[in-house]
């Protein structure tokens, strides 16, 4: 009975009190500081703000958006690589190819996701399509990043819920987005800007058209004269002489 309790009285004590080895290990790491972790945090989720709107807006200008998706990816993926780095062990080559696969997918995901929740009026069949696939897109790579057992959590009753939610929401999505006009009012990216400015460039030319016709009637009748025939020499001084005369009734002289 000494020996038993003796034993479990060990035990108790390894277990409240854990190895000194561990414990060392922990007031060894260095806690990350402030500013490392709000740089962290500006990774995350300027990254995140990057890709959704370049997701989104994507077909409007595929060159500029594509630059700035790759910026918000290469961001995301470095605050990840960053915190990572902080986990306790070893960090391999093998868990770094995973971080970043699984990162990658999970920015994409939450940037499909919020950028269709805040451009559906605009987009809707596009946005309609973003939201379901960016909610499953980013479950996954959760799943494979965090989850001890990922495989048994995507294809077990959690990963079945997820996509019956997905489904679903792309079935109501698409009824709701038949229902929208085509072109929305709300976020026009350009396009009414272009077409006003068009409008406004219309009329512009229309005023000056309008400035300008009232000069050509004038224009026609001083030119008129110079293309009629000139008179007989002989007639030429008789019209000449009526147009002095009333000046020289008055009896001044030049």
């Amino acid at each position: 009975m000494t020996t038993t309790s003796t034993t479990r009285n060990h035990d108790r004590s390894a277990a409240a009190n854990p190895p000194e080895g561990r414990a060392a290990a922990r007031r060894a790491r260095p806690e990350p500081s402030l500013i490392g972790r709000y740089l962290g945090y500006i990774g995350y989720f300027v990254g995140t703000g990057l890709l959704s709107g370049a997701i989104v807006h994507h077909p409007l200008d595929p060159a500029r958006y594509t630059l700035i998706g790759a910026v918000g990816a290469a961001l995301f993926l470095v605050a990840a690589i960053a915190a990572e780095m902080r986990q306790p062990g070893r960090l391999t080559a093998l868990r770094i190819v995973a971080v970043l696969g699984t990162s990658f997918g999970l920015s994409f995901g939450i940037g499909m996701l919020s950028g269709g929740m805040q451009h559906f009026e605009d987009f809707p069949q596009r946005a309609a399509v973003l939201i379901p696939a960016g909610l499953l897109l980013s479950f996954v790579a959760f799943t494979l990043k965090e989850a001890r057992r990922p495989l048994r959590r995507i294809f077990g009753l959690l990963g079945a819920a997820v996509l019956i939610v997905c489904a679903a929401g792309y079935v109501g999505l698409q009824q709701v987005a038949a229902g929208m006009p085509v072109e929305s009012g709300g976020h026009s990216h350009g396009t009414p800007a272009e077409g006003g400015h068009d409008e406004g460039t219309n009329e512009h030319e229309h005023d000056h058209q309008q400035e300008e016709s009232p000069a050509s009637p004038a224009a026609g009748p001083s030119t008129a004269p110079t293309g009629t025939p000139a008179p007989p020499t002989g007639g030429a001084s008789k019209p000449a002489a009526p147009a002095e005369s009333p000046h020289g009734s008055t009896g001044h002289k030049h």
